[in-house]
């Protein structure tokens, strides 16, 4: 099973990946230009698996940049409050 097939296996993935990096002692500003490439790579390449990653697809579309940065903020806060 893929980590994209659920949505809670999915921010299971990304909160340990936050664990992860934060372990290693990458800063804010770091993680969340992580962040925000994966939002691309995954808007771009990866078809969304459930209802969850289609909003946050249709929203990632419809954003400009500084949104865009918002909304992978957003996840990063969303996964680091497990």
């Amino acid at each position: 099973m893929s980590v994209l097939d659920s949505w809670d296996h999915w921010k299971e993935f990304l909160g340990d990946r936050l664990d992860q990096a934060q372990h290693e002692g990458m800063n804010e500003n770091i993680v969340s230009d992580v962040a925000y490439q994966v939002g691309e790579y995954l808007a771009e390449q990866v078809e969304p698996k459930n209802e969850q990653e289609r909003v946050l697809a249709e929203l990632w579309k419809v954003a400009d940049e500084k949104e865009q940065h918002a909304i992978a903020n957003m996840m990063v806060k969303l996964v680091g409050h497990k």
